[in-house]
């Protein structure tokens, strides 16, 4: 088995090149059962009557606590830095876009 820490206890992490560059979402639909969570990331425009996935990331509820708080974090630090965050209002999304949350 491969070791992915070094010595100094360090994670060894690679980052390819088409990874990094990202994908673009404005919209995420969440859906879990016992046993997991599924974040989908859509890239949904104005005018298109037809979204797609691009991303579909499945998290233990472990993670996705841990990941809340730490997105909580840089949300935080973030404001700190820039100021406040505004969340204007989007227009309801239908109940029926995309998948349920049923395992």
């Amino acid at each position: 088995m491969e070791e992915n820490q070094n010595q100094d206890g360090q994670i060894n992490i690679e980052l390819d090149q088409e990874i990094a560059e990202g994908t673009y979402s404005n919209l995420a639909i969440i859906n879990h059962s016992i046993s997991e969570f599924i974040v989908d990331f859509i890239n949904i425009m104005p005018g298109v009557p037809k979204a797609k996935v691009k991303s579909r990331i499945i998290l233990t509820p472990q993670h996705a606590k841990r990941l809340t708080k730490a997105l909580a974090d840089n949300v935080r630090k973030f404001e700190q830095q820039n100021g406040e965050i505004k969340d204007y209002e989007q227009p309801p999304i239908p109940m029926n876009f995309g998948p349920t949350g049923k395992a």
